[in-house]
């Protein structure tokens, strides 16, 4: 017991001390027009670099994002498939499909799906 408390107070000392060290090291910069404003080799620039992007491409990386991480989760159900009870395994996927099927519905009916405007 002694050597767990010794160990996590050793671990707490050197994060500390970690903190303070990167707080006192750390460059301090006071943030100004000239400092936040896009540079181009030595010349101002012709136009903005902070133009806003179009929401739908948001939206597709977004869509893109929530179907990998289905996919993810589909994956290990075909190992399960072997080990568990075909009626309930059915039922999962069932009601899993069920449900992606319902969102792309959703996003579809909102119009989330649509390029052209």
């Amino acid at each position: 017991m002694s050597t767990m408390l010794i160990t996590l107070m050793a671990a707490i000392m050197i994060s500390m001390i970690l903190m303070v060290v990167c707080y006192t090291i750390s460059k301090k910069s006071m943030m100004d027009r000239e400092k936040s404003s896009p540079f181009e080799c030595g010349f101002d620039p012709k136009s903005s670099a902070r133009m806003p992007f179009s929401i739908q491409f948001f939206l597709i990386a977004v869509l893109f994002l929530i179907f990998d991480i289905e996919i993810v989760i589909i994956m290990p159900v075909a190992v399960t498939m072997k080990t568990s009870v075909i009626t309930n395994w059915f039922f999962t996927i069932t009601m899993f499909t069920m449900i992606l099927i319902g969102g792309l519905m959703h996003e579809w009916k909102n119009g989330v799906l649509e390029w052209a405007n």
